[in-house]
């Protein structure tokens, strides 16, 4: 591109850049499917949620395209799931953002704008696009942006670096994200559609691989068909399901949706359990603490999760303090790691508070399933709404997950030690003395 050209173009106009922006808009849009269309006024997110090959990237790219090219001096993110994929998939990808402007700006070089090694590009009518890796969420604690496109959110390893971004869309008067990703059934995602449902700003947009059909070939079609059509994968991988439940969990949401209660009734006995953390860094377990009560009827219900991740003395601080709150007969605590430091900072706190402790001699599996049983019962019920991350917790461990399922184990205890050690006591009564205690 020739220094006059360069002069050229930068002396454009906000609105000459407009006029070219749409234009090409106009080219892209006519063969776009109606769902592709990020249109309208009344979202702050936009989530494409779709399946394998359905155009995604395209459509996050023609997206950005148009803010970077009708809204001059504006600064916006693409955040993949690392480093490599912003840049190979979001901004050098075939139908990558790249590729899009030179479709759209066939006369500016995006090879001087384009900053492989630093992945910023700025246009000439100094809008600037820089892109970050969701493994690094660090990275954005400090940049401000108008807007941002979040590709793969599913597969994103923290979820800081969403409320990283977040706390940087400070910029302009209405910054929007565009999120274009295959549905898993992360706690994130799980969100957005929650909000998207309630109508807060969330713009919930699905599409199927076979939407696309007219642009993949017709042999591989038929064969994901043959493979994966009806199976769980395919619904989530092509058909873009969003499955909250997870092969192998003991609960579901709808089985906890079942038997949901706005209020609990009259409560005979309350504890609060917890499962300890002993160390408090950034990557330190959570602390699970629950508080759950039995009814006369020898129902439980699950009234509040403070579970947090905190130093020991601010967590048997916030432990005392819900016991304190829901008026509990005890506080019932996992040592297997803490050992006699557990019921040391608790005593700090409060010397009256009693404590049972408690040891996990059996795996997670064997301690929960008779929990679940009795979910599955119907004799455990989660009181409000409230309870938003222990129900994903519970409805997404598996044995073989990564993460310590901190609320859940936290549960378990709360419950055994409500119920399933008072149904074994009265089991040993009724062999010891044939009379029910």
């Amino acid at each position: 591109m020739t220094v006059a050209a360069i002069d050229l173009v930068r002396a454009m106009t906000d609105a000459e850049w407009a006029v070219v922006a749409r234009r090409e808009l106009c080219r892209y849009f006519p063969t776009a499917r109606p769902e592709q269309h990020p249109d309208g006024d009344d979202w702050i997110i936009w989530a494409y949620i779709a399946g394998r090959g359905t155009g995604k990237t395209r459509v996050g790219a023609e997206w950005l395209a148009e803010q970077i090219m009708t809204r001059p001096g504006t600064r916006w993110a693409i955040v993949a799931p690392t480093l490599g994929d912003a840049r190979s998939t979001c901004f050098q990808g075939e139908s990558g953002l790249l590729a899009v402007l030179r479709r759209r700006m066939p006369g500016v070089d995006l090879d001087k704008a384009w900053n492989r090694s630093l992945l910023e590009l700025t246009l000439p009518n100094g809008a600037m696009v820089k892109g970050f890796g969701a493994a690094e969420p660090e990275r954005l604690r400090g940049p401000q942006h108008h807007g941002a496109w979040c590709d793969e959110l599913a597969a994103w390893e923290y979820r800081e670096t969403w409320d990283q971004l977040q706390f940087g869309l400070r910029l302009g008067s209405h910054p929007r994200v565009i999120v274009t990703t295959t549905p898993k059934p992360t706690k994130l995602v799980k969100e957005l559609r929650r909000r998207a449902d309630a109508g807060d700003g969330v713009r919930w947009i699905a599409g199927s691989t076979f939407d696309n059909a007219a642009n993949l070939p017709a042999t591989t079609l038929a064969d994901l068909r043959r493979q994966y059509e009806g199976t769980r994968l395919g619904r989530q991988e092509l058909f873009a399901e969003l499955l909250v439940d997870t092969p192998g969990a003991l609960w579901t949401q709808d089985l906890i949706d079942r038997h949901r209660v706005r209020e609990a009734p009259m409560l005979q006995r309350v504890v609060v359990a917890i499962d300890p953390a002993v160390t408090a860094g950034e990557d330190s377990d959570s602390t699970g603490i629950i508080a759950a009560g039995l009814a006369a009827n020898g129902h439980v219900y699950v009234l509040h999760d403070r579970t947090c991740r905190v130093s020991p003395d601010a967590w048997a601080r916030r432990a005392v303090d819900l016991y304190d709150e829901v008026e509990g007969d005890r506080i019932v605590a996992e040592v297997n790691n803490g050992g006699d430091l557990v019921e040391t900072v608790l005593r700090t706190v409060d010397p009256s508070v009693p404590v049972r402790k408690v040891h996990a001699s059996r795996g997670k599996r064997v301690r929960a399933e008779p929990v679940a049983a009795l979910y599955e019962q119907g004799r455990v019920h989660h009181v409000g709404a409230e309870l938003a991350d222990l129900e994903d917790e519970l409805t997404t461990w598996t044995v073989d997950a990564p993460e310590s399922p901190d609320r859940l184990d936290a549960l378990v205890w709360a419950i055994t030690e409500l119920a399933v050690e008072q149904t074994k006591r009265r089991r040993r009564s009724v062999r010891a003395t044939g009379v029910a205690a």
